[in-house]
């Protein structure tokens, strides 16, 4: 089953491309089902993080009714970028399958090590700077947070 699924994700990343963005589709899959599908369609929406997996586990958790992937796999084209990396960490899937790696991203002109690099850097030193201010003023909402009885851990 697990060449099916990521199949399905390469037809994603075909169909995604010749319609409407670039080579990448993943699906997410809990119980030997299909939940989730999607493609790169950035230039399609003009949404910067509409990236395959991200498309994929909007649409699965959407399905579901979960802001939780726990028990699903997913399955991609491509090894996935520092975003949806995260995403992915976020969602928290039991596991994930990749078809290409970022090298071969990279040589299609999809290259991420820039980001990886600016990860390491100081907040100050980043190609687009990141500014700290209004820390304390903003500390009041996670003060309140902490306080919140009827919240939604996650």
């Amino acid at each position: 089953m697990e060449q099916e699924f990521m199949q399905e994700a390469i037809n994603a990343a075909f169909e995604g491309m010749r319609q409407k963005g670039g080579p990448f589709g993943a699906v997410v899959v809990k119980n030997g089902e299909i939940v989730g599908k999607g493609s790169n369609c950035v230039t399609e929406t003009n949404d910067p993080t509409a990236h395959a997996e991200v498309v994929a586990i909007r649409d699965a958790c959407k399905k579901l009714g979960s802001f939780q992937l726990e028990g699903c796999e997913i399955y991609t084209s491509c090894e996935p970028c520092p975003m949806c990396l995260g995403a992915i960490y976020w969602a928290r899937p039991d596991k994930v399958f990749y078809a290409c790696d970022k090298d071969d991203a990279a040589d299609s002109g999809f290259d991420d090590a820039f980001i990886y690099k600016e990860l390491e850097l100081p907040a100050s030193e980043r190609k687009v700077p990141f500014v700290q201010m209004s820390r304390e003023e903003a500390l009041s909402v996670f003060a309140e947070w902490n306080e919140k009885e009827d919240k939604t851990e996650y």
